[in-house]
């Protein structure tokens, strides 16, 4: 690429390993075309992300200092190194950066900065004559549904009412999204969220949108493009897509250890189950969740943090658990390499928490999806549209009022899209295989990076 159309771009995302990584994703794809990238990153948090950064001669990691704000320990700088009590905290520290990125901004002169949930940075860029991009890491159809500006206009007041209905009478596929009382009831009381210091979380999301010069999703349209048009018709701004950021093949083989055991297994037998990492369940529905797994005859392997006032895993086991399924489970409380193990022949279904990365990483791999999503309104959304719209996956059921799921209900969803016999099950298989497909054809994706590129040199 020459010179005069290479762009340089400053990317600062939410100080959250689940946004830093996929902005950071595409910081790759930019690079790969020549363009160069200014990435604002904590500073002990790049030894992180260093591994990821495919291009090193454009991709230029900014390093910045995180303040020291009350509640937060000591070097805390992303939400990985606090409770999720505290993440609060960290938005408040990320805005008090506020005078040292427009310094940078300053100094780096970047044509445009992306940005995350810092609803104050467009201001910034304006003064500075950046333009910037807004960019969501969760699907067009959360920000549709929860945070566009017809449910902005609603106010801080909403309603489970209000939100069991659409935003407005335009709203495409409202009967997809379908919210239980518990899902309402936890919603309602996220828009009250203070997220830092005076700040509400969905007033940075609607505030960001407003001011900034265009609004960026990572996803395709050929998945999301009802959703996209509905937020053209909001916004009036370009509303422009990244593509899925499919991730990069490891560069890395599996730990011997997990790969010895998952070799002890049929082709596509082996349950993995992940549920992020950031909120916990209760001691009563990890238990339920294991049981489900044992009932199910599969042996699995589970990545499940201890719940609330549990110092580890092993502490919230069932009963007997651990011997009746020693030659079968394993129950890890850590980190495991979800990328490698989902590629794994052996793993033939995936529980996951509906999380956008996790989402992204389950469509291009074979294993088949059983959905059982987190208390955040994109996991919830994310679940509804990969089960419901796109039929690649099965929910578990849970309790309307109360959220709870059954151990019947685990095993339930686990076989269904495990049993060659069952309808349900190969339409799942089916359609996963259809938007696997369409995700890994050649040139799909590098279109689409090709596209958000033309859409931010329109800017310009």
């Amino acid at each position: 690429m020459d010179g005069a159309s290479s762009l340089h771009i400053a990317m600062y995302p939410w100080l959250a390993m689940g946004h830093l990584t996929p902005f950071l994703h595409l910081s790759n794809k930019l690079a790969n075309r020549g363009h160069r990238i200014s990435f604002f990153v904590p500073k002990r948090t790049i030894s992180k992300l260093q591994h990821l950064n495919r291009h090193p001669h454009l991709i230029t990691f900014i390093p910045i200092i995180v303040p020291h704000v009350p509640g937060l320990p000591h070097e805390a700088e992303t939400t990985s190194d606090v409770p999720f009590s505290s993440i609060t905290h960290i938005a408040t520290a990320m805005d008090l950066t506020y005078n040292d990125i427009e310094l940078l901004l300053k100094d780096l002169n970047p044509q445009i900065v992306i940005f995350d949930f810092q609803h104050w940075l467009p201001n910034i860029a304006r003064s500075h004559g950046i333009k910037c991009v807004q960019y969501f890491v969760v699907n067009p159809a959360t920000i549709a549904y929860l945070a566009s500006p017809a449910r902005m206009r609603q106010g801080r007041n909403t309603t489970e009412s209000d939100l069991k209905k659409p935003p407005s009478p335009d709203f495409p596929e409202a009967s997809i999204i379908d919210l239980r009382a518990h899902e309402l009831r936890n919603m309602v009381a996220f828009r009250k969220l203070e997220f830092g210091s005076g700040v509400l979380f969905f007033d940075r999301l609607g505030t960001g949108s407003a001011l900034s010069d265009a609004v960026a999703f990572k996803g395709c349209r050929e998945i999301e493009g009802p959703y996209v048009d509905y937020l053209k018709s909001q916004y009036k701004k370009p509303v422009i897509l990244s593509g899925p950021l499919l991730p990069a093949q490891p560069n890395t083989a599996l730990d011997e250890k997990w790969e010895s055991w998952l070799s002890k297994f049929k082709s596509g037998s082996v349950i993995y189950c992940a549920l992020g990492t950031e909120s916990p369940m209760e001691r009563n529905q990890v238990q339920e969740l294991l049981l489900g797994l044992e009932l199910t005859g599969f042996p699995f392997l589970a990545a499940i943090k201890p719940p609330a006032g549990f110092n580890s895993i092993e502490e919230a086991l069932p009963k007997g658990f651990e011997e009746r399924n020693k030659e079968k489970s394993i129950v890890h409380g850590g980190w495991l390499p979800q990328q490698l193990i989902l590629g794994h022949p052996n793993v033939g279904c995936f529980i996951t928490h509906c999380g956008a990365g996790s989402v992204t990483e389950a469509l291009v791999n074979e294993c088949q999806l059983v959905l059982l999503p987190g208390p955040y309104g994109d996991h919830v959304i994310n679940a509804r549209i990969l089960g419901r719209k796109l039929r690649v996956g099965v929910e578990v059921e849970k309790g309307q009022e109360d959220g709870f799921f059954s151990k019947e209900s685990v095993c339930k969803a686990v076989k269904t899209v495990m049993d060659d016999e069952n309808q349900v099950g190969r339409d799942v298989r089916e359609n996963h295989s259809k938007i696997r497909n369409l995700l890994l054809a050649p040139h799909f994706e590098s279109s689409c990076v090709d596209g958000f590129i033309l859409r931010l040199h329109d800017m310009l």
